[in-house]
């Protein structure tokens, strides 16, 4: 072989790299997208102020040295709730962050450009791998421009969602190496760890976009398997699987048991049910309709491009075919957006019935996230050929009217995030969630401003007010301690929900709170004289053992790269 000349290495050391590249066009695509904020201020979407109202929480916690929060401190009006329990941390720590760097009008804008510009550098990483550099660049930046990436930086403001999303392509990379489709495998066992880490990611970001992928992630590896008749993709794939899994495993357990402490058939209340949300699915509720129609046609325009890219690149899947077998790597991605598409049409109600957590992920449209990542990667492929870069012209050009259409029917305001944290400041709180209020409250009954501690007759039939005052020694959302002195026996209110995490002390003596009749508010008994009130939450059983299962999924990933390491070296000797 003959070395590379000087001038080679002189071009070679001044050639950009692709991924440099990639980096930049994604960044560029992102400011963009987002320029309307600077304009007509947030775009309050759906889920606005769900997030927010988290990322302002955590940001409070960390101020008192809670690093993991697991109840809120404002939600319900104060009264709190186990929201950080159920919701996935990824998207509300990085919100809170953000929330410390910068101004509270700028957080959404910032969340918004990290998160698509981090789409198109993973799918960069997944598309050189399956076409040439240049084609990877454009698909990835189609990948940032997709109709669903607008869909939830408009109307939706779904940020968990939008970060899974970004996270998407990593995934599908570690699992088209698990199942031998790339050139550039892992050998071994140790390809596992490259596809749970960005699986656990995903799951670690929304709940809903974790379903998704799994299934997908779950029907590549089974094609895979029976196609190449290879038993050893399967087990590496519900290896990679489980480990992913185990990986969230501090978060999912408890996610998943304390769902009995809660009202979490609320989130398939009217409105989130499957059936409602098929495309172009019409209901009485003239606003959800309208919406449903706009995300219809995301999704109905994603599929569209979907089958053109992937008819356009025919040719380049049956040149891999001739060229050694990776081909056969196009028909399963086809296979995967295909089903996506599939289950976004009302027949496949019996699938959203009787698959598993299937329902709970509530839009069928939200698999146009799949069949987004699957048309970067064939309109990637399309790129590589004379011409091909029109496609992602023609996608920009379309996204134009798309983009108005977005603009013009979400909820723009300039103070939404600035009115949130001053909600804080007055002591008012934010609204709670349905599904996860605590089992036998309603919190739509709590009221709006409530002092920390309020005397209560001993006699719940009612009476005089007590002799006795309380007096508050410190109030932190994991931590609270109140001094009681009364001249009888009185109940304590506390600003405070009942939830079995909740452990209280009164005078070095565990009791178990009683509650008022109208909502699960926590009352304590107290007896007559000076009495100590102490109230923390808990690490539960499940929320140790879900901490171990991390740990031990993360010793496993450590055994594994090493022993990676230690193959590669043993094949070079």
């Amino acid at each position: 072989m003959t070395p590379p000349s000087v001038t080679q290495k002189a071009v070679g050391r001044g050639r950009i790299p692709g991924w440099l590249l990639a980096l930049g066009l994604s960044l560029l695509i992102s400011v963009v997208i987002v320029l309307p904020f600077f304009w007509y201020g947030s775009a309050s979407g759906h889920d606005f102020v769900f997030h927010a109202d988290s990322w302002f929480d955590v940001a409070l916690q960390w101020k008192e040295g809670v690093l993991y929060p697991r109840w809120t401190a404002w939600t319900n009006h104060g009264y709190g709730e186990p929201r950080f329990i159920f919701y996935p941390p990824l998207s509300w720590m990085v919100g809170a962050v953000l929330t410390r760097v910068v101004a509270p009008p700028w957080v959404p804008v910032v969340f918004i450009v990290l998160t698509q510009t981090l789409a198109g550098l993973s799918a960069f990483l997944l598309l050189k791998r399956l076409t040439s550099e240049r084609a990877a660049i454009l698909g990835a930046a189609g990948y940032v421009l997709n109709p669903n990436a607008l869909l939830m930086t408009y109307i939706r403001s779904d940020f968990a969602e939008q970060l899974a999303c970004a996270i998407f392509p990593l995934v599908l990379l570690g699992a088209l190496r698990v199942c031998n489709y790339l050139e550039d495998s892992e050998p071994g066992l140790s390809c596992i760890v490259y596809f749970a880490i960005p699986f656990a990611g995903v799951w670690l970001s929304n709940a809903p976009a974790g379903v998704i992928v799994s299934y997908s992630i779950a029907l590549l590896m089974a094609w895979a398997g029976i196609t190449q008749r290879s038993l050893k993709i399967a087990v590496r794939g519900a290896c990679g699987l489980a480990l992913g899994l185990s990986l969230t495993g501090f978060y999912l357990i408890p996610a998943a048991y304390e769902q009995r402490w809660v009202n979490i058939g609320q989130a398939l209340s009217s409105g989130l049910l499957p059936w409602q949300n098929f495309l172009f699915t019409a209901i009485e509720d003239v606003e959800h309709t309208w919406f449903n129609w706009i995300a219809s046609m995301c999704a109905l325009m994603l599929v569209l491009l979907f089958g053109v890219s992937a008819l356009l690149s025919v040719r380049l899947g049956r040149r891999g075919v001739e060229s050694g077998g990776r081909g056969s790597v196009w028909t399963a991605l086809l296979v995967v957006g295909t089903a996506a598409t599939v289950l976004m049409m009302r027949f496949t109600l019996p699938l959203w019935e009787h698959l598993p957590k299937l329902r709970f992920v509530q839009f069928p449209w939200r698999w146009m996230s799949i069949v987004a990542l699957i048309f970067a990667c064939f309109a990637a492929a399309v790129c590589e050929r004379r011409r091909g870069w029109l496609l992602f012209a023609a996608m920009a050009v379309v996204s134009v009217p798309l983009g108005h259409l977005l603009v013009s029917n979400s909820w723009w305001d300039t103070d939404e995030m600035p009115t949130q944290y001053a909600a804080i400041e007055r002591g008012t709180g934010f609204d709670g969630t349905d599904e996860y209020d605590p089992l036998g409250d309603d919190h739509s009954d709590l009221p709006v401003r409530a002092p920390l501690v309020k005397i209560l007759p001993e006699n719940k039939g009612g009476g005089g007010v007590p002799e006795a005052q309380a007096h508050v020694v410190e109030w932190k959302t994991e931590k609270k301690e109140i001094r009681v002195d009364a001249n009888e026996e009185v109940r304590v209110a506390l600003r405070l929900l009942n939830y079995p995490a909740w452990r209280v002390v009164v005078n070095g003596t565990v009791i178990a709170p009683e509650r008022m009749d109208d909502f699960n508010v926590m009352v304590i008994p107290v007896k007559r004289g000076s009495s100590v009130i102490r109230v923390w939450f808990l690490r539960t059983v499940d929320q140790t053992v879900g901490i171990w299962v991390s740990v031990m999924a993360m010793m496993v990933v450590v055994a594994l790269l090493v022993w990676g390491k230690s193959a590669k070296l043993r094949a070079s000797s």
